[in-house]
């Protein structure tokens, strides 16, 4: 039993469950999901559609922050690429061609790609510390997305580049699908091939992995470009789900949210082994936690309180110290019995 209270996806599971089980006591028909003109709809499908953007830039982060890494500038390129798009779609004569929405969004990719590059060019190749790497783009970027848009909040009333956040495959909300692609192919290039283990090597010592032989500073620019990526995605996302471009609110605070998903997934921000599924569970956790509120009733005053109280409680479940503390508190009891017994 300790054994199993000691795994990492333990609490954070054990979490979600809780708040789940929350929402079902408050809302009884909070699980039933229906199907409407071939969609499906309940507050299930509402919490894996708009929890997707945080699983894909959680993703990026959980890579980035297993080779000792931080990137703060994910906002600020999920704002970025949902500008760029959504300008270049509203400035086409033919805005609901489908080709219109590939080049937007295959520029947009791109984009992105070019600012993975320089956040890992300053930290892998300049030295700057990631924080403060990341730090210039994130204070930056907002700005370029402002010079994108020329401080206006663009509209598109495109069909095809609605699908991407806010259409239907397979019955499925097409976010939905998107992520768990992304998700899945993460999985089997980190996990079934030997990037995943020079990932950690380059986060456990850069300096000794880089002896070893691993290529540390193309490894480092790899999982900065793959964060800028799964950002630009969720921009993608974002913008087409509203059907607009907000430079001032897309991604606002995304990335505090994405590094909570992976530290509650049971990732060390001191680098090394890392968790996928934890990490997953981490983002749904940070989204269920936005239901709840609206589902119990919480004001909005003190949503912010309410999430902080439930992440330093998983924080604090699964920390090494307050698990060895709650293991000799377990050892004493069961001393103070057995001595009891005995007298």
């Amino acid at each position: 039993m300790s054994a199993i209270l000691r795994g990492r996806l333990v609490w954070p599971i054990v979490t979600l469950v809780a708040l789940l089980v929350l929402n079902v006591i408050v809302e009884p028909s909070f699980f039933s999901i229906r199907l409407q003109d071939g969609h499906l709809f309940g507050s299930i499908i509402d919490i894996l559609r708009n929890g997707a953007p945080t699983v894909l830039v959680a993703l990026g982060m959980t890579l980035v922050i297993a080779t000792r890494g931080i990137d703060l500038s994910v906002g600020a390129i999920v704002a970025i690429c949902g500008a760029l798009a959504c300008s270049m779609i509203a400035a086409s004569p033919h805005p609901g061609s489908v080709s219109t929405v590939m080049l937007a969004v295959g520029a947009s990719l791109v984009l992105a790609i070019v600012l993975g590059l320089w956040n890992g060019l300053l930290v892998s190749v300049i030295g700057i510390q990631p924080i403060i790497a990341t730090l210039i783009l994130m204070t930056a970027g907002r700005g370029l997305a402002m010079l994108i848009t020329q401080g206006q909040i663009i509209t598109v009333t495109s069909a095809p580049y609605k699908v991407i956040g806010g259409g239907y495959w397979l019955s499925l909300p097409a976010s939905i699908l998107i992520a768990a692609v992304m998700f899945a192919i993460t999985a089997v290039l980190t996990r079934k091939t030997a990037l995943g283990v020079l990932i950690e090597s380059v986060g456990i010592n850069p300096q000794a992995s880089r002896l070893a032989g691993v290529r540390s500073r193309s490894i480092i620019w790899t999982v900065y470009v793959f964060s800028a990526v799964c950002a630009g995605v969720a921009g993608l996302m974002i913008s087409s789900n509203v059907t607009a471009a907000d430079a001032n609110n897309a991604g606002l605070w995304i990335e505090l949210d994405a590094i909570l998903a992976v530290v509650i997934g049971g990732t060390s921000l001191m680098g090394g082994r890392y968790s996928l599924m934890g990490t997953l569970i981490g983002a749904f956790i940070i989204q269920t936690l936005t239901t709840t509120v609206y589902t119990v009733g919480i004001p909005p005053e003190v949503t912010l309180v309410f999430k902080a109280i439930v992440v330093i409680a998983v924080c604090l479940l699964q920390s090494p110290a307050m698990q060895a503390r709650i293991r000799n508190m377990r050892r004493r009891r069961a001393l103070a019995v057995k001595e009891g017994v005995a007298a």
